[in-house]
């Protein structure tokens, strides 16, 4: 089976998984949800996800007045980014695309994004990898984007993007928006159709947060349709970012916790919290040299986007007090 093909070929995945088509987590949902339930560490009988971005809902949570001020946490300026995987429910997911089905996805963003060019809150420009296309950038410039951390690297050499078809086909269909500040970014034909990401350099995590919700919603209004099942939530390639598809994420300074350049102790310390810990180019990268890691909230379903961005507020708090107890 398809959907197993990645696990299959590397036993060492984290979750072997990957949907071919949106409508797999309900075709094949006795496979798909006991995987789910397996890696997410659900119990209940059945997944119910809630998808909720109205912080309003959780100000027991929040800080006085409402606002996720890192300063408050004795943080300056600090670098914040979220971001949500989508992918339009009428294509199939990246792993049964055809070269002709990423061309041709492309082509909808890119009518989406001539009109995003228009709007003063998100106009900025489009730069295509697919050869031929009128937006198309040369190799250069395409390192320069890599380089920047504003363009996602060639999948080809990822073996488990590979063996699930989602790295197929490279250049087609690949490219990414990027907005006059540098601020918003979405990604196009990575694992998932459409990466929507919102970062910045500031000391309120809920700017990155409200531009990121704003920003959903007008790409969905021109784009169509974003793949939902009614249990699972939003949609993607990979179970593992289901529901929420959320990752909200900074970079903070931890050189005791990383004393001697190892992040072991860092993610030691932060897994019975629920945090994850990434280099600062993301996943499978080196900390900074200062001790800098990227922090997150490791869950991603059965969990509300408002939740999520608390969660990091929490979190944050909780491993500085980890830090300043060495």
């Amino acid at each position: 089976m398809a959907c197993c093909k990645s696990g299959a070929e590397n036993a060492d995945s984290g979750m072997g998984v990957y949907a071919m088509y949106p409508s797999d987590y309900d075709d094949l949902k006795p496979y798909m949800e006991a995987a789910i339930k397996d890696y997410h560490k659900i119990t209940t009988e059945h997944v119910a996800h809630v998808t909720n971005w109205d912080l309003d809902s959780v100000k027991d949570r929040l800080p006085p007045g409402g606002k996720l001020d890192l300063t408050k946490l004795g943080l300056g300026m600090t670098s914040m980014r979220v971001r949500v995987g989508r992918n339009l429910s009428s294509f199939p997911l990246p792993g049964a695309m055809t070269q002709d089905d990423r061309k041709n996805m492309e082509a909808e963003m890119v009518k989406a994004f001539k009109q995003l060019m228009e709007d003063p809150a998100y106009g900025g420009n489009y730069y295509s990898l697919t050869p031929g296309s009128p937006f198309e950038v040369s190799e250069n410039f395409y390192k320069h984007l890599v380089k920047s951390h504003i363009m996602f690297k060639d999948m080809a050499a990822d073996t488990y993007l590979a063996s699930a078809g989602i790295a197929s086909d490279w250049p087609y269909g690949r490219g990414c928006y990027v907005s006059a500040d540098k601020q918003f970014i979405v990604w196009v034909g990575e694992e998932d159709h459409l990466r929507i990401m919102c970062m910045k350099k500031g000391t309120v995590l809920n700017e990155v947060f409200d531009r990121l919700n704003g920003a959903i919603k007008k790409m969905e209004s021109v784009s169509g349709n974003f793949a939902h099942s009614k249990d699972f939530g939003y949609v993607t390639s990979c179970p593992t970012n289901l529901g929420t598809g959320m990752r909200a994420s900074v970079h903070i300074q931890v050189p005791k916790l990383t004393a001697g350049g190892s992040d072991a102790k860092a993610k030691a310390v932060c897994k019975p919290l629920g945090l994850s810990v990434r280099g600062m180019g993301g996943e499978h990268t080196p900390i900074g040299a200062d001790g800098t890691i990227d922090l997150s909230p490791s869950a991603r379903l059965c969990i509300q986007e408002a939740e999520i961005i608390c969660a990091l507020y929490e979190g944050i708090r909780n491993l500085k007090a980890e830090e300043d107890k060495l």
